[in-house]
Formats: structure tokens, sequence, C-alpha cells
């Protein structure tokens, strides 16, 4: 099986390029921060302390995951219910990166995750996929723009779907998310020593897909 590892700071587009990608390649694409996001979200309704080991730990065995594509789309159901929308909220977002720093819930998703790869031909994004979950990916990439236009972004999807947002508050949670995910004790973000770094501040998303699938297809040429 081949696998692709995307990693990146929130906002990067990681999963918009990684979709086309796998879309492109034919391969399973596995969105893993999707995966942290419903977790956030069960903690959130369930009003666990997101930092807490024990609150959140607890809930774990109730969560039942499954990454399904519907219409070439991925949607993530959460014991039986469609999440796919509901935790696109940006303070799911800010949920995700508090309970993505627990041990107890990184090794819940870790099995998923690699049990995918194992199985499948994939594109895998997420945060440490090429340091942690995937460390033998055959291709790598470091996908990354600033904060202020990955902040930019956000703002223009959200109100795209008709939500009331600030940029200003969008910005602030983009930089507290990058603290956050390059400073927790467990699996940091970080790029891959054999990772290719891609910048994607100055592309449109078009721009940005031929880069990256220019990019993948030259490394598989010379790994397989």
């Amino acid at each position: 099986m081949v696998a692709i590892a995307i990693d990146g700071p929130a906002g990067a587009g990681k999963s918009t390029i990684a979709r086309a990608l796998a879309q492109e390649l034919d391969y399973i694409y596995v969105d893993t921060g999707a995966l942290y996001r419903a977790i956030g979200l069960y903690a959130t309704a369930h009003e666990a302390q997101l930092d807490s080991p024990q609150q959140v730990g607890c809930l774990l065995p109730d969560i039942k995951l499954d990454l399904r594509q519907i219409e070439g789309i991925q949607h993530v159901f959460m014991n039986g219910y469609d999440v796919s929308e509901e935790i696109r909220q940006p303070e799911i977002s800010m949920a995700a990166s508090k309970v993505s720093a627990l041990p107890e819930v990184r090794q819940f998703l870790f099995a998923l995750q690699q049990n995918l790869a194992m199985e499948n031909n994939v594109v895998m994004d997420g945060r440490d996929i090429g340091t942690v979950v995937l460390p033998a990916a055959q291709v790598k990439i470091f996908l990354t723009a600033t904060p202020e236009e990955r902040a930019r972004r956000r703002y223009r999807e959200l109100c795209e779907k008709g939500m009331q947002v600030d940029y200003d508050q969008l910005l602030a949670e983009v930089k507290q998310r990058d603290h956050n995910d390059a400073t927790r004790a467990i699996a940091p973000l970080k790029q891959a020593a054999d990772a290719v770094l891609v910048d994607t501040t100055e592309d449109t998303l078009e721009q940005a897909v031929q880069r990256i699938v220019q990019i993948v297809k030259e490394k598989l040429q010379d790994v397989l």
C-alpha cells in the first residue's frame, strides 16, 4: 500500500488539497483532523473539561467513528450520525486542538488511522501524520501559509455558509491553535525531516493543488 502524508497548521488547505489529490490518484482520503473534531464535539456536548484526561478519556469507549465516502466526499459519522457539518464550527476547531493534546485521545485514534493505511492506498492529512502516525509514508508534504492568509480563507468559507464571523477573532484563534499544536507535549506539529515544504500563501486553490499533484507524482516515480 502507498501512503501520502500531508501535515501542516490549521487552515493551510490540507483537507481540500488532500481530497483533490486522492481523487486524482484514486486513493482513499483520510481527514484525521475531522476525527479529532468529532471527539471535541462529543466532549463539548457532554460538558467535559477538554484538557482533562479523566473527563475526556472516560467518554472515549462510548464513541464509534466511521468515515464514509458519499458521492466522492468524505463524511464523518459518530455513533451512527453524520456530524460532518457540526464539526466545522469554529468552537469545535478549538475543542479539537485541546483534546488532541491528550495521549488518551491520540491512542484512541492511532490504531484506526494506521489500519486504514494498512488496508488502502491513502492520502492522509493532519498534524503528525508524517512524524508519528505514518512515519514510513512514501511521500510527505508539509503544507503551510501565513496565519493571516489562513484566517482569510476560513473567513470566506464561513461567510459563504451564511455564518456571522469576525476576522480578527478568527485570526486570534488561528494563532492560538498554532501555538497549541506546536507546543503540546504529545506529537507536536512539526515538519518531518524528509517532508517537502510547500507554502501556498500566494497560490489560488487550483495552483496549490497542481503544485502538490506534481510533487507527489514525481516522488512516487522515485519510490515505486
